[in-house]
């Protein structure tokens, strides 16, 4: 073709060809992925350079949407799920896959069904060629595709081309207009012969011979084989010919049907394929599809050839001529569908063996064990040896059968739920031996099984071969201590765990013990047969009504639930199978296989199974789908029928358009970009609404009990219905209004609802969006039932004319409710506070004619009453009479070293936590006594100044009281740990003798202010300090209880048995306090060492041009460190900018700021109560009106200011005149007299001695010596050498470092922070040095815990514990501590994060640019993604 220029190209494999084709000619990045790497395919050969560009599958996801990847086939089932996402996004992605067995085809054909076009080349001059249509078609098609060509193990010579951008044909090709029906679906037959016409035109433009689908051989052939991309001559053909397929996704049935010659009488699918699940091979199902297609029944007098399905892993070209003709000859006598092996005939010796091999099965008892039941061998293929069935699932159960007593669910259950206990003790065997420092462990095995643990539930690390090392390392070790680990050895490898039945179970779900798998919580995974024939019957021949499994188990909420269908799609089976076993709890695989009497018995062809199979489908009949509970709302459902789901989105369509017409501006809002949300949504809520009429009657009559409380009330009222519902034998469901979807109420039969009122007649805030949704809802509730019950004060406001408000949120809802079409059941009921009984008065009235309503009596033996509702945070503080509770008593009971959770929780807010040695919990749990208990006390220190006396007060407390120990925390002030509940009395009081206390220093109140330590501008450091301190006493908790607990001998205000609180009172907070706690930080730029934007609030001191004085305040809002792990509604998040004020407004400021969050902060989720969550639930333009308006004034606009670094200064440094502060580094901010011979706190101590200015803690978790005198400085700088504490020749990355205390103190630590840092440092300091960056600072912090107390989600490099030497590493912070990080690598260890940092950090060395930090270069370099905001922060 002269219009493209051709070159030769000498690459040493077809893969190279086609990698080169993609990266030169084409200018596409070029992923290689799984086993294959860029070195095998670059080999020698300089025209491959390009290659070096090659990424991580990642690229599959980015904004070039042109890229290619060249993937091992054995990585194409992993990829399932990503083929089906790069199809729903229409992504122009081509993945390139070598081929050179029958296994690797088999592979390819298992992903026929993922939505991409699938192109095969016959030759490497195809493969190239085919390679560029692929790319050509997916950008014109908008369909990744999928090219598959036959590799070699030696050099090739091909005709490649040169780049073809600017080439004319390939231009005008790209431009030509597309044609509409070419969008869509590539399983759509009109899409299919509209794909097929664009490919056909791509190939023209390289060779005008080659086509999608071609025919060879005789014209007039009564018998025509059909294969997969293979070229047979006419030579070996003889009198037969062949339909040769090479684009065999989309299947264009017209191109097929043209090309059969009108004489065929014998249509044979020639198939190379091993490992096969069905009795049929994969080509079969699409010639079948063919025969009885519209386009074969439009011909007129033609008869339809039998259809034969010829399946060996022999490829079609290895047949010569001669055994070609055996093969033929044998076709040609058989009259009805069957299939046989093409190769046993023309005697060709093949591989073509099963797993079943191994286990001695002859060739006989493994085709029956495939044949009755494909699914088996699915699930052999897919794990291996990691399989474990535990019910006899190949019995005569399957067909129905459950007689026998192995084949049931209980008896499998049993089994695996043994070994899931065994395994629970292996897990805490292993967890004992790693704790336990005097067991003598080789390294090899410490290291083995720290990898264990931390990811024991991941088959991928947990694998029989990691089992093999684990079992060789312990045969290898001689101490008893490791026993109880060997006893329980043969649970390491994760295994994958089935039971196995049919649909027989789904008659009686909970005789069958179905139900007690489904509810169990354990990763126990089912497969449920259905072999019933299309169409269904509603009952079997007893009349027993039939339940479905999938919906039944979808109700629990809890479970994985997949609908398959081998026939219809085996793609889909896959997927569903691969994630029911990841899963981390039960799961439901319902599975469809019909039958009649046998269902491969000699007299039941393959039309048949395929047709049931796709009637039951398309019609939707059987829908086939994916049920997470773990993903998001929006992608809990996957809808993969796809006939069923193009009818869905073309309804969709028509109904936009018809609400556009009734718009007088019509505006079209488009499809969602995924229908599987909307089709999920409403099956969850057919199978909700429905749920009594298809489990049978499994339970009473359904009742649903929604509320909306801020204090609990409403909540309580609900839950008494639900009580009571229960023991009238009703099926009840009782949540916030908030977490049901309005959309779903036309499904429900009975609804009552119960709401307080709020603020000036509004809806709490667990309602808000309800309220919302049903106000907008066009539903019909014809068939439902309903009842109100409100909760107000007819008094709350004074004005007649707002009457109106009592009440409001309950008579609105009555309101609508009956609007839609619902039936009133009763009239509104309305509690009143102003009654005697308060709500209870009209509550019981409401709850007695409603049960009168309901015509439904308290039914015997239906269940006793649930125990009373557990008391909320927020009851708790209301009720503890201003955080009094009953701690006076606990702590003067010397009977036990603890508080109960209640008294735990109040003692928060007076600055203490109970804790409990966790490094000795197993041992005094063994001997039977009560956990190590002791408490840890945080001092309220605003700016974290402290005197000499101070210092030395704290000292002489920690070794009268403590752990001998005081730790210097991020938040600016001291910790003492290990007192005993019968000394916090004493200690608390030492504390306050020492000028200083602890209220408020943790709890759900403004805690420690944090201020810039040792500013540049030193001379406003005192100035920040006292804001702070002003800011402190300000917001300070107005109780009395703090004071009459810890410093007087009598109650000085009220009483703890008081019952009302009439002496105290909360001006400020009110009983309920906040809903979660509250943090302020004040930094002056350019130091950031308080970290000021990971705050509630933070204030950014804006200066004048001499930089001499603060004018006033940058106002940020809405910053938090804390997340769950795996929880993506959870996040942490850098606070925002509100605006700027001048410095006299902002202890108003701080007070209106905090307001805001008392008023509108959740308070029904802890998860969810941050100002955070509130700041992005409202929004900053709301929380600048709410504050303005509290505030009397409006902000100004933000003012610009500069952050350099967020660490600290180290060593002298001058300070005011005449004043010097020395920045010493204090590891982790643990003072203590180490057993290394660094005595720290006697030194520290010695130095308050002599020391005349004063100690600045950092939030860094530093010390500075503080105000030094000029001449006392060769005296202090004396003191600190003899103890060696002015040693600083640390490596920049240790000097950055931070880590909480986590074990064995925390009670939430997951894993080491503290006490492993520092080793961990250690071996990243030789990297640090080997890349000559010693010097070149990195911010590096650990955490136990997700909950962020070491700020690690702003570090450039932070690692956050999962499990016991397991961590989540995270990258790309900003070196201002600006910026969030990103996770990179999820549980990694010791080994893997040495392996994973060193190339990244050797990287930095050499490419970074001049002044670059590392956190901007991992995102300059692509490594990591870059994060501003917290809801982006698990977008990955």
């Amino acid at each position: 073709m002269p219009a493209l220029q051709t070159l030769a190209l000498h690459a040493p494999s077809v893969a190279a060809a086609v990698a080169y084709t993609g990266a030169l000619t084409l200018d596409r990045t070029v992923a290689v992925v799984g086993t294959l790497t860029a070195d095998e395919l670059i080999q020698d050969n300089s025209n491959l350079a390009k290659l070096s560009r090659a990424a991580e599958i990642a690229s599959l996801v980015d904004n070039d949407t042109r890229t290619h990847v060249v993937v091992s086939a054995s990585e194409l089932i992993e990829l399932i799920p990503v083929l089906r996402e790069l199809a729903q996004n229409k992504r122009s992605v081509v993945v390139h896959v070598p081929i050179s067995s029958a296994d690797d085809i088999t592979d390819v054909l298992a992903v026929r069904d993922s939505g991409c076009a699938v192109l095969r080349s016959a030759t490497a001059q195809q493969a190239v060629d085919f390679s560029l249509v692929a790319s050509l078609s997916a950008q014109k098609l908008g369909v990744p595709f999928i090219h598959c060509f036959a590799n070699t193990s030696g050099a090739v010579d091909v005709q490649a081309y040169e780049p073809v951008a600017d080439n004319a044909d390939i231009a005008a090709f790209l431009k030509s207009e597309k044609d509409e029906s070419e969008e869509g679906d590539v399983e759509d037959v009109s899409a299919a012969d509209a794909a097929y016409a664009v490919v056909a035109q791509a190939m023209t433009l390289f060779d005008t011979s080659y086509s999608p689908v071609t025919y060879v051989g005789a014209a007039d052939a009564a018998l025509v084989y059909a294969t997969f991309g293979s070229e047979l001559s006419a030579e070996t053909l003889g009198a037969a010919g062949a339909v040769q397929i090479s684009l065999y996704r989309p299947l264009s049935v017209q191109a097929v049907v043209a090309l059969l010659p009108q004489s065929a009488t014998r249509l044979v699918a020639l198939e190379q394929v091993v490992r096969q699940p069905t009795a049929w091979g994969p080509l079969l199902f699409d010639l079948a599809t063919v025969l009885h297609s519209r386009e074969w029944e439009a011909q007129e007098d033609r008869a339809r050839p039998i259809i034969l399905d010829a399946v060996s892993a022999a490829s079609p070209t290895e047949f010569s001529a001669a055994q070609l003709a055996q093969v033929t000859k044998h076709a040609e006598e058989l009259n009805s569908p069957a299939h046989f092996d093409p190769a046993a005939i023309a005697g060709i010796t093949t591989s073509n063996t099963l797993a079943e091999d191994v286990a001695g099965l002859s060739v006989d008892e493994q085709k029956k064990r495939v044949e009755s039941i494909p699914y088996g061998q699915l699930l052999r293929d897919l794990f291996k040896q990691r399989l474990h069935v535990a019910n006899a699932a190949e019995s005569r159960s399957i067909w129905g059968d459950a007689g026998q007593v192995g084949s049931t669910p209980e008896f499998g259950f049993g089994q695996l739920a043994a070994a899931e206990r065994e395994r629970t003790r292996l897990v805490q065997a292993v967890t004992d031996v790693l704790r336990d420092v005097s067991v003598p462990l080789s390294k090899a095995l410490h290291t083995a099984l720290n990898q264990w643990l931390g990811s024991k539930d991941d088959a991928a690390v947990a694998s029989h071969a990691l089992a093999d090392e684990i079992n060789a390392l312990l045969d290898a070790e001689t101490t008893s201590s490791l026993d109880a680990v060997r006893r329980l050895r043969g649970h390491f490898a994760r295994q994958s765990s089935w039971l196995v039945g049919a649909d027989e179970w789904a008659y009686d779900l909970g005789s069958s013990g179905v139900h007690h798998v489904i509810s169990s919580g354990l990763n126990v995974n089912m497969l449920v047969l259905d072999t019933a024939q299309y169409p269904f019957a509603a009952t079997d021949k007893n009349g027993t009504r039939k339940k479905d499994v999938g919906l039944y188990a979808m109700n629990y909420g809890t479970a994985y639930v997949a609908s398959v269908a081998v026939y219809a799609s085996y793609t889909q089976v896959l997927q569903a199978l691969a994630e029911a076993d990841a899963f981390p709890g039960p799961s439901v695989v319902v599975a469809y296989l019909p039958h009649a009497g046998g269902v491969f018995g000699g007299n039941y062809s393959p039309i048949e199974v395929l047709q049931q199979s796709k009637l039951a489908v398309d019609s939707g009949a059987w829908p086939l789908y994916r049920w997470d509970p773990t993903k998001a709302d929006s992608a809990r459902f996957q809808l993969d029928s796809e006939r069923l789901r193009r009818s869905l989105e073309d309804f969709l369509q028509r109904e936009n358009v018809l609400a556009a017409i009734g718009h007088s501006e019509p505006k079209l809002s488009g499809i969602r970009a995924s229908v599987e949300g909307k089709i999920g949504e409403r099956l969850a809520r057919k199978a909700r609404g429905d749920v009594d009429t298809l489990l049978g009657g499994l339970g009473g009559p359904p009742l649903l009990v929604l509320f909306a409380s801020d204090n609990g009330n409403a909540e309580e009222t609900a839950r008494r219905v639900a009580r009571q519902g229960r023991r009238r034998g009703l099926d009840v469901r009782c949540m916030s209004m908030d977490e049901f979807d309005v959309e779903e109420l036309p499904f429900e039969k009975t609804v009552v609802v119960s709401v307080s009122t709020a603020g000036q007649g509004e809806i709490p805030s667990n309602g808000r969006e309800f309220w919302k949704a049903l106000q907008a809802a066009s539903i019909n509730l014809n068939a439902t039932q309903f009842a109100v019950f409100g909760l107000g004060d007819s008094h709350y406001w004074p004005r007649a004319e707002d009457a109106i408000f009592y009440n409001k949120p309950a008579r609105d809802i009555d309101r609508k409710l009956s609007e839609l079409g619902g039936a009133r059941l009763v009239d509104v009921g309305l509690g009143d506070d102003q009654d005697a009984d308060g709500w209870e008065t009209g509550f019981a009235d409401f709850e007695q004619r409603l049960w009168a309503a309901l015509n439904i009596d308290v039914v015997a033996g239906a269940g006793v009453e649930e125990e009373a509702p557990g008391r909320t945070d927020e009851e708790n503080k209301v009720i503890s009479n201003f955080l009094r509770g009953s701690i006076s008593q606990a702590i003067a009971d010397t009977s036990c070293g603890y508080v109960d959770e209640w008294d735990g929780k109040l003692l928060k807010f007076h600055g203490t936590y109970m804790q409990d040695d966790r490094d000795l919990r197993a041992e005094r749990m063994s001997r039977g006594e009560e956990k190590a208990f002791s408490f840890m006390i945080r001092v309220r220190l605003p700016g974290g100044v402290a005197t000499p006396a101070q210092w030395l007060a704290m000292d002489k407390l920690a070794d009268e009281y403590g752990n001998q120990t005081m730790k210097i925390t991020t938040r600016q002030t001291f910790q003492l740990h290990g007192v005993l509940k019968r000394d916090l009395r004493e200690t608390m009081r030492g504390i306050n003798r020492g000028l200083m206390d602890t209220i408020a220093a943790c709890g759900d109140v403004n805690r420690n202010v944090v201020a810039s330590a040792n500013p540049l501008q030193a001379h406003l450091q005192p100035e920040v300090v006292q804001l702070a301190t002003d800011i402190s006493r300000h917001l300070l908790p107005s109780t009395s209880a703090y004071h009459e607990i810890w410093l007087d001998d009598k109650m000085v205000a009220g009483s703890a048995e008081q019952t009302s609180p009439v002496a105290d009172y909360e001006p400020l907070y009110g009983p309920a306090y906040l809903p979660r706690k509250y943090k302020i930080a004040i930094a002056i730029p350019p130091e950031n060492d308080v970290d000021v934007v990971a705050y509630d609030l933070g204030f950014i001191a804006i200066l004048d041009a001499e930089q001499q004085n603060i004018l006033g305040y940058n106002v940020m809002i809405g910053g938090g460190m804390g997340m769950t792990h795996n929880n993506r509604k959870t996040y942490p998040r850098l606070a925002t900018c509100l605006g700027y004020v001048p410095k006299d407004k902002a202890i108003a400021v701080s007070e209106k700021v905090m307001l805001v969050q008392r008023d509108h902060g959740d308070r029904t989720n802890r998860k969810h109560a941050r100002l955070k969550y509130t700041v992005d639930d409202y929004g900053m333009d709301w929380w600048r009106q709410q504050v303005e308006a509290r505030l009397g004034f409006a902000f100004e606009a933000e003012r610009p200011y500069k952050f350099t670094h967020n660490g600290d200064r180290y060593g002298w440094v001058k300070s005011t005149p005449g004043l010097n502060n020395f920045t010493m580094f204090v590891q982790n901010g643990r003072v203590a007299n180490f057993p290394d011979g660094k005595p720290v706190k006697a030194a520290l101590a010695e130095l308050a001695r002599v020391h005349t200015g004063n100690f600045r803690l950092t939030c860094n978790a530093h010390l500075i010596v503080a105000d030094v005198k000029d001449e006392d400085v060769p005296k202090i700088s004396a003191l600190l050498a003899r103890h060696g504490l002015d040693n600083l020749d640390y490596s920049a990355l240790r000097l950055h470092s931070m880590a909480c205390a986590a074990l064995p103190t925390c009670g939430l630590a997951m894993a080491e922070s503290e006490r492993y840092l520092p080793s961990l440092i250690d071996l990243l300091d030789k990297i640090i040095d080997e890349a000559g960056l010693r010097q070149n600072a990195i911010v590096i912090r650990m955490t136990g815990c997700p909950n962020g107390c070491a700020r690690p989600y702003n570090a450039e490099i932070a690692f956050v514990g999962k499990a016991p030497g397991a961590y989540n590493l995270y990258l790309g912070g900003s070196h201002s501590g600006e910026r969030l990080n990103k996770i990179y690598r999820e549980t990694v260890t010791e080994e893997q994060i040495l392996e994973v940092l060193a190339p990244i950090i050797k990287q930095y060395a050499v490419e970074r640019m001049e002044d670059e930090h590392f956190g901007d270069f991992v995102i300059r370099a692509g490594i990591i993604k870059e994060t501003r905001e917290g809801k982006d922060f698990h977008e990955v």
